[in-house]
């Protein structure tokens, strides 16, 4: 399956071969379903769990070379020249140690993968090149490729999560269906289980609990069993930035809407179940209560005693106790992330609340803002300098927005949200960047209109005053639908003393010998070193432009040419996104539109806000 997939770049034709192949497995062998979704999307467990395979290149070389006879020079050599770890772990037909007659079943290899991922000690890395050693011995045709490509993180098949879940309805939609049904009818029946199951799954973004259910109770009783829950994380609501107040009053006209101060910290998830056990998400849903083991205590203080279980939508801020302020993110990102002791906590924390997703077992989404606001002043209290809740007003004049976008820059925000109040459009929508949210910088109108948040996939040496460290780095947006990182800059400004000593330190473990296959670049633009896709920075730049050098979005608005930033400054490190949740190509391309159109119409020279 994974062959055909890869042969295709049209997205109807992968969905149709995935659907195919998961209305076999949900005939012949459900157990498996679960398993084969897993290995589709190239996970283990929910992204929640932290369960991440991302094996390093020279394990993976050292675990070929033995399984293949040949040695670790040898292998990493074919790597360099091939570009890909699964094209070289495929090429070992002469090889005897690596032909096997067992079949490889898919429970078999998730079993292994597991064990692979989770092993540890002091005996792990034998541990996981005997395992891998095993799984390549049983190996035929390109299976081995795909299994090194899974075990590296990352299959490049151009099969996305969002693919997957279309396929998974469409698979359980035509399986039950009893008759045979009009071309028009059946495609309706298509669209109303792609949008049941896509929405359950922002909702209760878990495959352990979806599959199970599909499998049980099929599409139509998904709603009834699978709910928001606490526990399990949802990826926040985001918001569309905007470039002038006028742009906010022409989007909300006739509409009720809010203005809320856009807090520089970290966005935050609070669950709390019915047992009283506290867990913070970060926007990533990765599990951070580990660092900031201070929160915990201080939510306890704000929460009201009818509050039994809730999933708070915050930021956690940065605060001066003595001055009784906030204080900017720099400071909040001093703060350890790993191994945190409360006794060792030097930067206090206040939690900045403006959602409620959930309250005492009952989902508030499909409710508006205005009500899931009032229960949110019900159920909590503030806490002076532990707990409050974001500061807003409701505003329908330019004046009065940009009085309230001034004092919240004095009061070291980022700006505003803005945020629709009453009606349809004021539900909760997990994971989109919707419309009904826009939000308003002080420094937009100086720029693009946002930030962007860029992977770091190389540097250059430096010299001069930078002899010693990086004087630059190679950055990339992410395209989900090819699953490759594509370039979009160099970047060498923004950047303290300090900065660059820390980056050219922490990216010394993150080094690998060449570009992955999975890399989008222009030869011009070829960097000295090549860093693993993990890092991801907060860029700002003066504009989008047209280049022949850099491959961001290429195709998407101009047939050979990709997208460049200009002037590009490192504004921070964002250590609550994983490179995949980094700016993709669309949203560059989408930025570079947009700035054509607001330079047409002469938006840059609005003087509104």
């Amino acid at each position: 399956m994974f062959e055909r997939v890869e042969e295709t770049t049209k997205r109807l034709l992968i969905t149709d071969i995935l659907t195919h192949f998961f209305r076999r497995v949900i005939d012949k062998a459900p157990q498996d379903l679960l398993h084969c979704v897993y290995l589709c999307i190239n996970r283990l467990a929910p992204q929640y769990d932290g369960l991440e395979l991302g094996i390093g290149e020279s394990l993976l070389i050292k675990a070929i070379a033995q399984a293949t006879g040949r040695t670790n020079a040898k292998v990493k050599s074919d790597v360099a020249r091939l570009g890909d770890m699964g094209l070289v772990a495929k090429s070992r037909s002469n090889q005897k140690t690596m032909m096997g007659s067992r079949q490889l079943k898919v429970s078999y290899v998730f079993t292994a993968l597991k064990q692979i991922a989770t092993a540890s000690g002091t005996k792990s890395t034998t541990t996981k090149v005997d395992k891998i050693k095993s799984l390549l011995a049983t190996c035929q045709n390109n299976e081995a490729k795909y299994l090194m490509r899974s075990l590296e993180g990352k299959l490049r098949i151009g099969l996305a999560e969002q693919t997957v879940l279309i396929a998974l309805a469409h698979a359980f939609a035509l399986n039950s269906l009893t008759k045979r049904l009009s071309e028009e009818t059946l495609a309706e029946v298509l669209k109303d289980a792609t949008a049941t199951v896509k929405t359950v799954y922002s909702e209760l973004p878990s495959h352990n609990v979806l599959i199970p259910a599909l499998l049980e109770g099929g599409i139509q009783n998904l709603h009834a069993t699978c709910k928001l829950t606490a526990g399990i994380p949802v990826k926040p609501m985001l918001a569309h930035p905007t470039k002038a107040i006028s742009e906010v009053l022409d989007r909300f006209e006739g509409q009720l809407f809010t203005c809320e101060y856009k807090y520089d910290g970290e966005r935050a998830q609070i669950h709390r179940l019915d047992n009283g056990q506290i867990t913070i998400f970060s926007r990533n849903s990765e599990n951070m209560t580990a660092k900031y083991p201070d929160l915990a205590e201080k939510l306890l203080r704000a929460v009201n005693p009818q509050t039994k279980s809730f999933i708070l939508d915050c930021e956690a801020v940065a605060w001066d106790k003595s001055q009784q302020k906030i204080l900017p993110f720099q400071i909040l990102s001093t703060r350890k992330r790993k191994d945190v002791k409360e006794e060792d906590i030097k930067v206090a924390v206040c939690i900045f609340a403006f959602d409620l997703l959930y309250l005492n077992g009952r989902s508030l989404l499909r409710e508006s803002l205005v009500q899931r606001r009032a229960k949110l002043l019900d159920a909590f209290q503030t806490v002076d300098g532990d707990f409050q809740f974001a500061k807003a007003v409701v505003a329908t004049e330019v004046e009065t927005i940009q009085t309230f976008l001034d004092e919240s820059i004095r009061d070291n925000c980022e700006g505003l949200m803005v945020k629709t109040l009453d009606g349809e459009e004021a539900t909760y929508e997990p994971s989109k960047r919707s419309r009904n949210w826009l939000k308003v910088k002080k420094d937009y109108i100086m720029g693009i209109g946002d930030s962007l948040d860029l992977v770091v996939v190389g540097a250059y040496l430096g010299r001069g005053k930078r002899t010693g460290v990086y004087g630059g780095y190679l950055l990339a947006c992410y395209n989900p639908d090819s699953e490759q990182y594509e370039t979009i800059c160099k970047i060498g400004t923004g950047f303290s003393e300090a900065d660059l000593e820390s980056h050219y330190s922490e990216f010394k473990d993150l080094i690998i010998s060449q570009p992955r296959s999975y890399y989008s670049f222009g030869d011009s633009a070829k960097p000295d070193v090549w860093f693993n896709a993990k890092v991801v920075w907060e860029v700002k730049a003066a504009d989008l432009s047209i280049s022949p050098v850099y491959k961001a979005g290429i195709g998407k608005v101009d047939n050979n040419r990709g997208i460049s930033l200009r002037f590009p400054r490192f504004i921070r490190i964002r250590d609550d996104k994983s490179a995949e949740d980094a700016t993709s190509s669309d949203q560059v391309a989408e930025m570079y539109q947009s700035q054509k159109l607001n330079t047409a119409n002469g938006a840059a020279s609005d003087d509104d806000d």
